[in-house]
C-alpha cells in the first residue's frame, strides 16, 4: 500500500484518496457530501494529515461544541 501522508502525495493524489474513500462526493446522494468534504480540505491542501482531520472531527463530535459557520447539511429538513 502506498503512503497517504501529505509529504508522500500530490494534491491530485490526495483528492483521489478522499474521493475513493467517501464514494459519492458530488452531493447528489442526499446533499451531505459537500459538508463532509469540507472537513478533508486541509488534507487535500496539504495543511493537515488525514488522521488529524478525522481526529479533529471526532473531537468536535464528542465535545458537542459548535464549529464556526457550521449549520448542518440540510438533509433532514
Amino acid at each position: 500500500m502506498k503512503s497517504i501522508l501529505v509529504e508522500d502525495t500530490t494534491r491530485e493524489e490526495r483528492e483521489a484518496i478522499v474521493e475513493e474513500s467517501l464514494g459519492v462526493i458530488d452531493g447528489s446522494c442526499d446533499g451531505c457530501a459537500p459538508g463532509v468534504l469540507e472537513m478533508y480540505q486541509p488534507y487535500i491542501d496539504g495543511e493537515m494529515e488525514l488522521k488529524d482531520c478525522n481526529m479533529a472531527y471526532r473531537a468536535h463530535y464528542v465535545s458537542g461544541e459548535d464549529e464556526p459557520g457550521r449549520s448542518g447539511c440540510g438533509y433532514m429538513r
